[in-house]
């Protein structure tokens, strides 16, 4: 188990290697990569156990991005964990990279579902822990969900099938940034009263600040300890946390290229020097070109 200072160091590097992977590939998704680092950070420190060791067991842990366009985060968090390298983190959608924009279970044996089409990752999920369910297997499985992506049907089709069956082995987290690729949440479809629906669906709902650590850790033990329903937790969230031009402004969900400066100016915000975030990113470009 990882300290909450620690933890912090490595969401500082998750974002580091979020921001330069995009800036690389000259696209991507960093608001909603940043919104939930701390949430992956956590997850893959404090939760699951999923190792280069344990990868192709079938009795592990599983998770599941659903929210797939914030891959970069996830190769982020994975290269500190030794599931792959940093340098193949940093190929970001280049041609015959295992680091697709959106994750590809077929490139690397600890990818447990190719995601992107929202709402799909959810009910893979909920297939998996049905699964273990069954069998009788003693193991977690965690899902991260964006927020627009509840405005998709099979969302609640899905959580009324997990409650239906009593998955107290699914655990959900929704990044609850409210932002989406156009505008807040509430102008495109309103999402509230969130937490009295997922409670109608039957299941035991949290709500959280997402990037505070202690209330990551206590929403999870009370998931862990619930044996009757699955959990879901609401992480209310900053997109684009940690990098303030990027922090609440809906063009940062993926639509912006970002320059060099933009880049450069991010990373001296997450405590590099202006050169040392110079000599980096030249030294990552370097790296996979």
């Amino acid at each position: 188990m990882k300290t909450h200072q620690q933890l912090a160091d490595i969401a500082q590097t998750v974002r580091k290697l979020t921001l330069a992977a995009i800036y690389n590939a000259e696209s991507g998704h960093p608001g909603g990569a940043l919104s939930c680092s701390d949430l992956l950070t956590y997850c893959f420190n404090n939760i699951l156990d999923i190792t280069p060791d344990n990868a192709t067991d079938l009795t592990r842990d599983r998770f599941v991005l659903s929210k797939g366009h914030a891959a970069p985060s996830l190769y982020a968090i994975a290269a500190t964990q030794n599931l792959m390298t940093s340098q193949e983190a940093l190929s970001l959608r280049k041609f015959g990279s295992v680091a697709q924009g959106h994750p590809d279970k077929l490139s690397m044996n600890w990818l447990d579902a190719s995601t992107g089409s929202l709402g799909q990752g959810f009910a893979n999920a909920l297939g998996m822990a049905m699964s273990y369910q069954h069998q009788d297997v003693d193991a977690k499985v965690v899902t991260l969900l964006g927020d627009g992506e509840l405005q998709e049907g099979q969302v609640w089709e899905t959580a009324m099938c997990a409650a239906h069956f009593k998955l107290s082995n699914l655990t959900a987290i929704i990044d609850y940034n409210k932002l989406q690729s156009d505008d807040l949440n509430q102008n495109i479809m309103g999402l509230e009263p969130l937490k009295e629906k997922f409670e109608a669906f039957g299941w035991h709902v949290m709500e959280i600040n997402g990037h505070s650590f202690s209330e990551i850790e206590d929403a999870f033990n009370q998931a862990l300890n619930e044996t009757s329903k699955p959990s879901m937790i609401i992480a209310h969230t900053i997109k684009g946390k940690g990098v303030s031009y990027m922090e609440e402004i809906p063009t940062w969900h993926g639509s912006v290229r970002m320059t060099r400066q933009d880049t450069v100016s991010a990373l001296t915000e997450l405590n590099m020097s202006e050169a040392a975030a110079e000599d980096w990113l030249l030294e990552s470009v370097q790296r996979v070109d």
